[in-house]
């Protein structure tokens, strides 16, 4: 099988989406009371911090190219 690139975004949105979905398991269990603004504040928030994450990966990823091909 072939290896893929590493994406940290989609470790962070998929850490965040599996939060949330935990957190409202919990909340509909009864376990926990988690107010209900706070997820729906939580989710772009979240995805927003991912998206970031994309830049500054993607961002990096190219400075190691142009360094590469400079031979630096």
């Amino acid at each position: 099988m072939r290896r893929h690139e590493f994406e940290p975004a989609h470790l962070v949105a998929g850490t965040v989406l599996l939060g949330l979905g935990l957190a409202y398991a919990l909340d509909a269990g009864g376990v926990l009371n988690v107010p209900a603004h706070a997820l729906l504040w939580a989710a772009p928030v979240g995805l927003g911090l991912a998206g970031l994450t994309a830049v500054l990966s993607y961002a990096g990823r190219r400075r190691g190219v142009r360094r590469v091909e400079r031979g630096g």
